[in-house]
């Protein structure tokens, strides 16, 4: 029988923190409490759908993983005590899906694997259409639609807001949104970015100065709201 979720952490108080809050959830889980271990249950049939991961296993670095997890069609949640900017980037960069700082909040997290098990049992994606929080973008027709109001955006805006609808809820780290609107030669001009959200958000937030729809991951990147 698949499950769900898959926690690996070498820590039995966490594991079992962790196993109380899906319990309650109602979401099935099974534990590793090493890379090893968490590799081989990864790679059975069923495979899990999202892994809660932690950076600092006794066998392996959690970053290391990544990308085997990734490749074996799990969601990967980081979940660390670790806060230094560049390894929430790398763990992005390396295939993670989201990331979250203990100590942490349980029913923030449990909404956050709701989503991700969402994702992955959602219906076929248009590959034209993003929805997000109130609105969606459509390539085909170049709409933006935002609270049932059509919002004008330049060509430059339209494929920022492209490249964070195609992860709704998720965190863009700041080089991946560079290269992809404005090439991989700009990957690190980040007054580019800032200003062009700060324009986007002009457009499409109710309260451009406490934005609740392009969210900012500070030191990392920015996320769109998911609906």
């Amino acid at each position: 029988m698949r499950k769900d979720v898959l926690i690996i952490d070498d820590e039995p108080s966490i594991r079992r923190l962790l196993t109380s809050a899906l319990d309650r959830a109602g979401i099935t889980h099974a534990e590793a409490a090493n890379a090893g271990e968490a590799l081989r249950y990864a790679g059975a049939t069923p495979a899990p759908l999202v892994a809660l991961l932690d950076l600092g296993l006794p066998d392996r670095d959690g970053l290391e993983i990544v990308p085997q997890l990734a490749a074996l069609g799990l969601s990967v949640i980081i979940l660390t005590a670790r806060d230094a900017t560049q390894e929430k980037v790398a763990a992005l960069d390396l295939g993670a899906d989201d990331f979250v700082t203990k100590p942490f909040d349980s029913e923030e997290l449990l909404a956050r694997i709701r989503s991700a098990l969402r994702r992955k049992a959602g219906p076929l994606i248009n590959v034209h259409r993003r929805e997000f929080a109130g609105g969606h973008i459509d390539r085909d027709t170049h709409e933006v639609m935002v609270r049932g109001e059509r919002a004008e955006l330049t060509p430059r805006e339209f494929n920022l807001l492209w490249a964070l609808a195609d992860r709704p809820g998720r965190v863009v780290t700041h080089e991946s949104l560079l290269e992809q609107v404005w090439g991989p030669a700009h990957r690190h001009d980040l007054d580019y970015l800032r200003v062009a959200i700060r324009s986007l958000r002009r457009k499409l937030e109710v309260a451009p100065a406490t934005p609740r729809l392009l969210i900012n991951e500070p030191g990392v990147g920015y996320r769109v709201a998911e609906t």
